[in-house]
């Protein structure tokens, strides 16, 4: 296993941005991961794209705080495209298109236009796009046979609320991941979120900061019925009231915010429970395909020999 070496004090980005935003420099190479190389260029790319999307202002106060996520973001990105360079996984046009229209609001054409007039490669970001789809399709193809989910537990519990007359409850919910790293303070990374909350809103701040795999949605995670929740979750959003945003939840080195954004019931009667059972499955097999996709990452990135130059 090769030694990965991490530089503690990182100084690439100090001079980015020194003059402008949109400042010329040189093409430098700033990290090197294997075969793979992230270049200043990119992470201004990745920087400016990031703040075109949450329609924020390009300055240097809010470029210096995303340059480190910026880096991490590439970091994870030049790891999984040197893991699918070893498998044959096409993209998926349509699933990157239908993604651009529903973060352009069906206009491809203006949002491309937003990025060059910022002079940023719109070409990058689509390939980022790429990527992570590419990514999914292999998480899912190497980790399907390990998710097991016992239907007929399911079946037991549908039965039973059926015959219990017991209304459905489902949380639109949207959420906030932020990784707690070594030496990090709790309190120091609750108070940060917090303040950009404030500052940006809730979507905004998921977009710049959220390591969950929702970040790129403003962490919307859509309807969650209540009985594929787990126990924690279950207890703060049950006492949320709609557009409360929850107190923090830490999870080992995890720290989450949750936001309550909407709030329905289904009568008993009126449940689908084909679909009902559907989205139980669905939910319980991302949350476990998302914790493979992480577990997998970090093996790579432990394997892996990391440079900051």
């Amino acid at each position: 296993m090769k030694k990965n070496f991490i530089t503690i004090s990182i100084i690439f980005i100090v001079l980015l941005f020194n003059k402008s935003a949109n400042a010329k420099f040189e093409n430098n190479i700033i990290v090197k991961i294997e075969n793979e190389i992230i270049t200043n260029f990119e992470i201004k790319n990745k920087i400016l794209s990031t703040l075109i999307l949450s329609d924020q202002e390009i300055n240097q106060k809010n470029v210096n705080s995303i340059k480190g996520k910026a880096l991490d973001s590439l970091t994870q990105l030049k790891l999984k495209k040197i893991e699918l360079s070893k498998y044959n996984i096409d993209d998926d046009i349509n699933q990157v298109n239908r993604y651009l229209n529903s973060i352009s609001s069906n206009d491809i054409k203006s949002l491309k236009s937003k990025f060059e007039n910022n002079n940023v490669e719109f070409n990058l970001f689509v390939e980022e796009i790429k990527t992570e789809f590419k990514w999914q399709k292999f998480i899912y193809q190497v980790y399907a046979k390990k998710i097991n989910i016992d239907e007929d537990s399911l079946d037991g519990e549908i039965k039973k609320i059926l015959k219990d007359q017991v209304d459905i409850t489902e949380y639109r919910v949207s959420e906030i991941e932020v990784e707690k790293k070594i030496n990090q303070s709790s309190n120091d990374i609750i108070l940060n979120i917090q303040e950009k909350i404030d500052q940006l809103g809730f979507e905004n701040t998921a977009l710049n900061y959220s390591n969950a795999a929702s970040s790129s949605n403003k962490g919307d995670l859509g309807w969650i019925n209540r009985k594929s929740l787990s126990k924690t979750f279950l207890n703060v959003l049950s006492k949320m009231n709609i557009n409360d945003i929850s107190k923090p939840i830490e999870k080992q080195n995890i720290i989450i915010f949750l936001k309550l954004t909407d709030k329905r019931k289904t009568k008993a009667e009126n449940i689908d429970i084909k679909e009902l059972k559907k989205k139980i499955i669905n939910r319980k097999k991302n949350e476990l395909f998302n914790l493979y996709s992480k577990s997998h990452l970090s093996k790579l990135k432990n394997k892996s020999l990391i440079e900051y130059k």
